[in-house]
């Protein structure tokens, strides 16, 4: 089949149709993540210096820190995001058979560190317009084993909060607020880290606010504090004024407190986080407008919302887009782009859960019933996931490469049908 046969202008062709990549910059720049300065040096050689490593000062200023900008009572820094979630259940005094209303559209330690302490998740569908767990599904799911609810802020989108707070009241739930990807995000000018009964940050290397490894949960209970603190770092436990105080010698056999080095890290990265996230959004806005032109769903926030951009995932419409997701994912790659499909498989399809692996983490009493996630079906999700293209979040400085973006999902757009028609799609 010609070229004068598919009626293609060759000036413009599509490289998946012989044409020339419209991509010609260097992705570098603006993709590289974390922006290491000397200021991030310095703090580490402060630590280095100053000779203290397991136990600085600089631990508590990172959870002041954290704890000042979401207004919390109580800031715990923690060895990582995923020991910060394992403290946060622990601290809402889950038990085996105890029931938590989870996502599957989320990274694993959103959900697994509960079954350590013999907590079932119960996963829920995602709500289509931002992609959080869906309130509707919830209330579906709730039993007289439910004690809490995990929210995902997805990508640095805050959930729909007005309808999981109703619910929670309404059954006297907890909410666990995962707000790893949304450091600066606000929801009706909440900042995302105040709005879970515990809420915890993952500051690992990709974050928004990065470490290199490191967690912080936050809270205002008194009594969570002190539990999260009894779980894993004994010199803290000696610090307490409560009865937990007692365990002050042992813990709970954990240890997951942060490396110094790494909160001051942490620390130096915070301060610029306003900066990065104006950066980020600057650029993520830009090309999302380019591409919601095309008619591309980019999850443009509502106004009682302020988004960030831990990772840019837009939504294809059917209607507007008549390719596979595979062929319209080759033909965007073949022009330059990094697309992909979404990062995050969905949990309630793994391994872990549908070949029952989890039985050797999920210690149940005698008289409990194991769950089955063999026939877990969530088709608004799976659905949803399936018409998910993933790009590049741009932290760096525009070289003119989102011009460049914008230019090749337009060319790839127009010529779709003829690239459906080559290539036999």
């Amino acid at each position: 089949m010609t070229s004068e046969t598919l009626n293609i202008d060759l000036r413009c062709l599509p490289a998946i149709l012989g044409g020339s990549p419209t991509i010609s910059l260097d992705h570098g720049s603006i993709t590289k993540w974390p922006n290491i300065n000397t200021d991030d040096e310095t703090a580490v050689l402060n630590v280095l210096r100053d000779g203290d490593i397991s136990r600085h000062p600089v631990v508590q200023e990172l959870e002041n820190d954290y704890a000042n900008f979401t207004g919390r009572r109580h800031g715990l820094a923690h060895s990582n995001g995923t020991t910060a979630l394992l403290a946060a259940f622990y601290s809402i005094g889950l038990k085996p058979g105890d029931e938590v209303l989870v996502p599957s559209a989320t990274f694993w330690a959103s959900v697994l560190p509960m079954m350590w302490l013999g907590a079932v998740p119960v996963f829920c569908e995602s709500e289509p317009q931002r992609m959080g767990i869906d309130a509707v599904d919830m209330e579906a799911k709730i039993t007289d084993k439910t004690r809490a609810i995990v929210v995902v802020h997805l990508w640095g989108l805050p959930s729909k909060m007005r309808e999981i707070y109703a619910l929670a009241k309404k059954y006297d739930l907890k909410i666990i607020e995962d707000a790893s990807h949304a450091h600066g995000a606000y929801w009706r000018n909440k900042p995302c880290g105040a709005l879970g009964d515990v809420s915890v940050f993952s500051l690992q290397g990709d974050k928004l606010s990065p470490a290199g490894e490191g967690g912080v949960l936050l809270t205002d209970n008194d009594e969570y504090f002190e539990r999260a603190v009894s779980l894993g770092d004994i010199h803290r436990i000696a610090e307490l004024e409560g009865p937990a105080r007692r365990f002050a010698a042992t813990s709970f056999g954990m240890k997951t407190r942060i490396a110094p080095m790494s909160a001051a890290l942490g620390r130096s990265q915070f301060k610029r986080l306003n900066k990065h996230n104006l950066q980020r959004n600057r650029n993520t806005v830009f090309l999302a407008k380019r591409l919601e032109n095309l008619g591309f769903d980019t999850f443009m926030p509502e106004k009682h919302l302020k988004r960030v951009y831990f990772e840019f995932l837009i939504k294809i419409d059917n209607q507007s887009c008549h390719l596979p997701v595979e062929l319209l994912v080759e033909a965007l790659r073949q022009e330059g782009c990094d697309v992909s499909a979404p990062r995050y498989p969905l949990l309630h399809q793994q391994p872990f859960f549908t070949e029952g692996a989890f039985k050797d983490v999920l210690r149940l009493n005698a008289d409990q019933t194991s769950p089955d996630y063999k026939n877990v079906s969530l088709p608004v999700t799976e659905a949803a996931n399936n018409g998910l293209l993933k790009l590049p979040s741009f932290p760096g400085k525009d070289n003119g490469i989102l011009e460049q973006y914008a230019r090749a999902f337009e060319k790839v757009m127009a010529y779709q049908n003829e690239i459906a028609v080559a290539l036999h799609a």
